[in-house]
């Protein structure tokens, strides 16, 4: 079975692991830091917080800008459900933006009319979070712009798009964003075996996330309510959670990060050759590359025209019985049967609605070869055909 996304782990990465396992810290060591400096130095940000998961990460990303009850914070609805589970979390209320049908990202003009109709009923969002959906970023200077004219904070759900750039930039680098957020997820870009972090270039949201992510304790005398008892002390200044990242998953996140070069290269690549064969396919359309963008390549999606549900399932399930693990990214967040109990319904975002019904994600990793790519091609459109 060809997996439509797989980790790549080598010799260096089992090392890294290993020395770490080893040595004399097994979760707050030393790794960890160094994991969040690498990562930040490499996307250009000045502050990064390593945590258990991108969920976590976008969590204490809404804590550190405030988000609590009466809050609204929008979302895209073609995403897995923690880019909208994260408000929930803090108290606040959430909506969505529909997407481009063509880039499966949020589309600018809907959040720009969205917001405008907001504004007239005084129901502005305090937080927009844009997913770069597949590795491809959003529009990212556009949305700079409705924030700035609307007076929202941006977190970008970037957990497809560690070494993605937008206008040559590095997503994280915090140009267009407040809080950026990654996964290390094994299907992901990079893995650490689970894990996350956020970037930020605010000194103070960087603190407060990283209170956050350990009970809310602080051992820095600066934000100590009274004088230290001793070298031992410590103080818990808010409610916060068990969301730290260990030192071995940081150390195997460090050894991958000087791999994420290649692993982009190949992604690209292969990705570029899926493209070139599906250009002689009227009815198999990839998605639409943002010419401003460098995508790192997360997932491959195609959407399929005129097919009915029931057309839809059977070519996933076809492809899976014929060893290609094909697969759906997403189930539209307000379809879900939590959200419809919020007041959502269907007909609430229709490009989103309508993408579920075309969308078939195929499969890309590094390993992944040429004439692996060519074989689905092949058996996907024998099935479509079929």
């Amino acid at each position: 079975m060809i997996p439509y996304g797989r980790q790549h782990l080598d010799e260096e990465d089992v090392k890294a692991v290993v020395e770490t396992l080893t040595s004399n810290w097994l979760t707050q060591g030393p790794a960890v830091p160094k994991f969040e400096a690498a990562l930040a130095d490499y996307c250009g940000a000045e502050f990064g917080v390593a945590v258990n998961s991108a969920t976590s990460a976008l969590h204490i990303a809404c804590l550190a800008l405030g988000i609590g009850e009466d809050d609204l914070v929008w979302t895209s609805p073609n995403s897995f459900v923690a880019s909208s589970n994260c408000a929930l979390y803090c108290g606040a209320s959430v909506d969505f933006v529909d997407i481009d049908l063509q880039t499966g990202n949020m589309c600018m003009k809907a959040l720009k009319q969205k917001l405008e109709h907001a504004q007239n009923i005084n129901a502005l969002p305090k937080v927009v979070i844009p997913v770069h959906f597949a590795g491809q970023p959003c529009d990212m200077e556009s949305l700079h712009v409705l924030a700035k004219q609307f007076g929202f904070y941006v977190i970008e759900d970037a957990s497809h798009a560690i070494g993605a750039k937008y206008k040559g930039a590095f997503i994280g680098s915090g140009q267009y964003a407040d809080i950026c957020v990654f996964s290390f997820h094994p299907v992901k870009i990079i893995t650490t075996m689970e894990g996350g972090m956020a970037l930020t270039n605010n000194s103070e949201w960087a603190e407060k996330m990283r209170m956050l992510r350990s009970h809310g304790i602080t051992n820095n005398p600066e934000v100590m309510t009274e004088e230290s008892h001793g070298p031992w002390y410590y103080q818990q200044i808010s409610l916060g959670f068990n969301y730290r990242m260990t030192d071995v998953e940081a150390a195997l996140g460090l050894s991958q990060l000087n791999k994420l070069e290649e692993f982009l290269e190949k992604r690209n690549a292969l990705a570029a050759h899926y493209d070139r064969l599906f250009s002689e396919y009227e009815n198999i359309t990839p998605l639409k590359q943002n010419t401003d963008g460098y995508s790192s390549y997360h997932l491959y999606v195609v959407r399929i025209d005129s097919f009915t549900d029931k057309q839809h399932a059977d070519l996933v399930t076809n492809l899976r019985e014929q060893g290609i693990f094909a697969h759906v990214h997403y189930i539209p967040i307000h379809m879900q049967p939590y959200y419809k109990n919020l007041g959502f319904k269907l007909g609430d975002f229709p490009n989103a609605e309508t993408y579920y019904q075309q969308a078939v994600t195929l499969p890309l990793f590094p390993e992944l070869t040429f004439e692996q790519v060519e074989f689905v091609v092949k058996i996907l459109a024998e099935e479509i055909k079929r």
